[in-house]
């Protein structure tokens, strides 16, 4: 079958293949985004019901598309991203074709361009850019694959009524894990929380948002060779107007809190000691960072009221001065596990050597060594917010650059 040809192929139709076939239009290069779904896909079927945005209302937007909102500091739900996504899809009207898989991305024979394998015929492009997000492959421990305790991974849990009935395990203390563990409880449900290394931040100090306070501090620019040797995100919600997560709090409430999980054997999890250094050390990270925007604060004299609250300290509960070494989910009548322990990146279908070991990209701000070859949207491509609705537009921008200096 003859190939299609184009300039320049886009791969993905979520907000990172949208943004870049704006800018892509913008500097006049002809293009094509497929999408193996439909728009936003991720967000529509891989996203929780009870789900809010971690980003108030009034810092959301795509280039030149704010987000429609007239309470700005409240937090969105799934729905209402799918519509601004949608919106945004409309108003950049991209040449898009949904329901087209690209099965495997190689080189051609004997040329520098491109070859992307659909069910519809191939496609050959002197620039590619996959723009497919962080978010593409679950990662989901096997510790219970003999077990049969229901069990999903976050992406796939909807709601409380989705699980059978008893206790719930939720394993992962990140944006996603303490916000699902909080709906449970609140839907009555017995929870344990399954809390490893995280970092805990305020979601408001001295009368702003954390958004506000990142973007103050510029560390939403922080580059990949600034970052910290942490690499987990932000234990922020925005459920329930936003709040602070502090898990001594969860545990006053009633849910259990749990160290790692490090083995099991016939429903019996082993669970890591050190439960209560895991939150200690979370503290340190939240009180450093309280430090450093008081700093920030002392530095520039603005007047800002004062928070005391803010570095309050609960005492320790008793799941945390005598924690569970196990849990076994039979005796505990623990009915499902929500494992909210993150993704990896999927790019086994690129056949072209532009991979690191582990499968990943190598690149520098989305710019692999493969001219023509070019990433969007991964977390810390180019800055922290690299992956953010708010941040894609400026990487977007830098690659359209660069495809429309090498023609």
């Amino acid at each position: 079958m003859p190939a299609e040809a184009i300039d320049t192929l886009v791969i993905g139709g979520g907000q990172a293949g949208l943004v870049m076939s704006y800018r892509l239009k913008q500097r006049g290069i002809a293009h094509l985004v497929l999408e193996r779904q439909r728009i936003a896909e991720r967000w529509r079927s891989e996203r929780w019901d009870g789900l809010k945005f971690q980003f108030p209302n009034w810092s959301v937007r795509l280039p030149d598309f704010p987000f429609p909102q007239t309470e700005p500091d409240a937090f969105a739900t799934s729905d209402e991203i799918v519509k601004f996504i949608a919106a945004f899809a409309d108003f950049a009207a991209p040449p898009i074709r949904c329901g087209v898989e690209v099965t495997r991305l190689r080189r051609g024979d004997g040329s520098a361009r491109f070859i992307a394998e659909t069910a519809d015929g191939p496609i050959e492009a002197n620039n590619v850019v996959v723009a497919t997000g962080p978010y593409q492959r679950a990662l989901m421990p096997d510790l219970l694959r003999d077990h049969p305790v229901f069990q999903v991974h976050a992406s796939g849990y909807k709601n409380p009524d989705q699980l059978p009935p008893g206790a719930v395990l939720v394993v992962g203390a990140g944006a996603s894990g303490a916000q699902i563990a909080e709906e449970l409880h609140r839907a009555g449900r017995r929870v344990y929380l399954a809390v490893g290394q995280h970092t805990r931040m305020p979601r408001r100090y001295r009368g702003h948002d954390l958004t506000w306070w990142f973007s103050t501090l510029r560390l939403f620019h922080m580059t990949p060779e600034q970052r910290g040797p942490i690499r987990v995100n932000p234990a922020i919600t925005g459920a329930d107007g936003g709040h602070t997560i502090d898990f001594r709090g969860f545990a006053a409430d009633g849910i259990t809190l749990l160290g790692r999980m490090q083995a099991a054997r016939d429903g019996v999890l082993d669970i890591a000691p050190g439960l209560a250094e895991t939150l200690a050390n979370g503290d340190t990270g939240y009180v450093n960072f309280l430090d450093m925007m008081d700093a920030y604060v002392e530095r520039h004299g603005l007047n800002l009221p004062d928070d005391p609250a803010a570095r309050a300290v609960l005492a320790d509960p008793p799941c945390v001065t005598a924690p569970l070494p196990r849990l076994d989910l039979r005796k505990e009548r623990v009915g499902a596990v929500i494992w909210a322990t993150g993704y990896g990146v999927d790019f086994g279908w690129i056949d072209i050597p532009v991979k690191d070991a582990r499968g990943e990209p190598v690149h520098r701000g989305g710019i692999t060594s493969v001219p023509g070859l070019y990433f969007l949207g991964l977390q810390w491509l180019s800055k922290m917010y690299s992956a953010f609705l708010s941040g894609v537009g400026d990487d977007a921008a830098v690659l359209a650059d660069h495809i429309a200096a090498r023609r």
